[in-house]
């Protein structure tokens, strides 16, 4: 592109005060931008209280640019409201060096073979939850899926049981939940006392880390730390290139951001995943088939699908750190980049009929790369991904084999916002029946 082409400044968005679109981006997102996007095309900025002028992307191209851009030009992490939540080490609020050299140090947990050592895991903690669902009464999965995916994470990653294991059961959702609700207002971020939002907050993180640094100690004098498959004592174990060891700290930050990216995340999206299921019949006796032959594809697309039509964070975020040439404009410095996936997923050009649920959109294919981004992308995309994936898996399998999900005439469940994460508006409600639980042989265990 010439520059003669390039325009300094931002593309042109909605004219509405920033009060109402502010209101809008909080309470009726897609259709706010739709609508933006039928005037003004993939590449336009909205006005948003906190944030300023903030250019939204909906194109795989310009997507593609920004996620590959270099990490000098663009920051994710600095001015990331997150990163005073989740502390000044968490992998959300570091950039450039520090952030590609604690990436090296924690990618390895999450790579290859060791998926499979959580497995039995999870499917363990899954089967003890959904054994005590009730039958025959409409409720909501989203509250029992959270409590799943936090055990998970405390003893896949922390490496968490008994006592410590029940103490941050309790102390960390009201910790989470007040920290999605704090990042949305960096002006509360002020110590005033125990009573004040941001002094609450603090004194429930200092809890945490005592936690913590418990865990992270035991871990360092732990005999058998060598055996151990927790994400925890990797970390402990793990070696900067001089030889050093990750501080406590260091530790505490990127547990909670494992914990705080990973835990509701994936629990909304298991309740978004009933919430599809239950208005799509075909889809779901199609589910129960398969999991009663022991096979999976058709499950890891829907889980795709799922993600693609309730991508439940909606935005991944990029700052100009200086001058960005991005869709023929110069962008200045200072200015926040939104690349949508709730606008790119819903792109009719990228998905055919985008409003309907479907599966076979990818089945036994992986999405494309840029049009697809539920995880973000370049080298800032989601480490736990495959975790991620893994976890929702099972436990979509286990509550395939142990209910019967009644279908449901009901209009789709509205979007809620969180904080960070979309949920089921009204929880993922669903009616269940018991199943006769078939015994699966090792072969199909193995294949599912």
């Amino acid at each position: 592109m010439s520059t003669s082409t390039i325009v300094d400044g931002v593309p042109p968005g909605p004219t509405m005060p920033m009060a109402l679109q502010t209101l809008a981006m909080m309470t009726r997102q897609r259709p706010f931008l739709e609508r933006a996007r039928r005037r003004y095309g993939n590449m336009f900025s909205v006005n948003i209280f906190g944030l300023g002028r903030m250019v939204i992307l909906a194109d795989p191209a310009l997507i593609k640019h920004t996620f590959t851009a270099d990490a000098k030009t663009l920051h994710a992490g600095s001015q990331s409201p997150l990163r005073k939540v989740l502390g000044n080490h968490s992998l959300l609020g570091i950039d450039e060096e520090y952030h590609l050299e604690q990436r090296r140090l924690l990618l390895p947990p999450f790579k290859g073979q060791r998926m499979k050592v959580y497995e039995s895991m999870i499917e363990q903690i899954a089967v003890d939850e959904i054994e005590r669902w009730p039958t025959g009464t409409r409720f909501e999965t989203t509250s029992t899926f959270q409590r799943i995916t936090l055990r998970a994470i405390l003893q896949a990653v922390f490496g968490a049981s008994g006592r410590q294991l029940h103490e941050l059961e309790a102390l960390l959702p009201p910790w989470t939940d007040q920290g999605q609700h704090l990042s949305r207002f960096p002006q509360l971020h002020k110590d005033l006392g125990p009573l004040s939002p941001w002094g609450r907050f603090l004194r429930l993180r200092a809890k945490v880390d005592a936690i913590l640094d418990q865990l992270i100690e035991d871990a360092r004098r732990d005999p058998a730390l060598t055996e151990r498959t927790d994400v925890l004592a990797l970390m402990v174990q793990a070696r900067r290139e001089d030889g050093s060891a990750l501080t406590n700290a260091e530790i505490r930050d990127q547990l909670v951001t494992m914990l705080a990216a990973g835990h509701e995340t994936t629990a909304h999206t298991l309740g978004w995943a009933v919430e599809r299921l239950t208005r799509n019949p075909d889809v779901l006796a199609r589910l129960v088939t398969e999991v009663d032959e022991g096979r999976k594809a058709y499950r890891d697309a829907t889980i795709r699908e799922v993600q693609r039509m309730r991508p439940v964070v909606s935005f991944a975020g990029r700052h100009t750190q200086k001058p960005f040439e991005l869709g023929g404009y110069r962008l200045p410095k200072g200015v926040l980049i939104g690349l949508s996936a709730g606008l790119t997923h819903y792109d009719p050009e990228l998905f055919e009929q985008p409003e309907r649920f479907d599966p076979d959109r990818f089945y036994e294919k992986l999405p494309e790369t840029y049009s697809w981004i539920p995880f973000g992308g370049g080298i800032r995309r989601c480490i736990g991904a495959t975790f991620a994936h893994m976890e929702l898996d099972v436990v979509l399998r286990v509550m395939l084999e142990r209910v019967a999900l009644e279908p449901t005439t009901a209009p789709d469940e509205a979007w809620k916002f969180k904080g960070v994460a979309w949920s089921p508006g009204s929880g993922g409600r669903v009616t269940v029946h018991g199943r006769a639980v078939r015994e699966r042989a090792p072969e199909v265990a193995a294949a599912a």
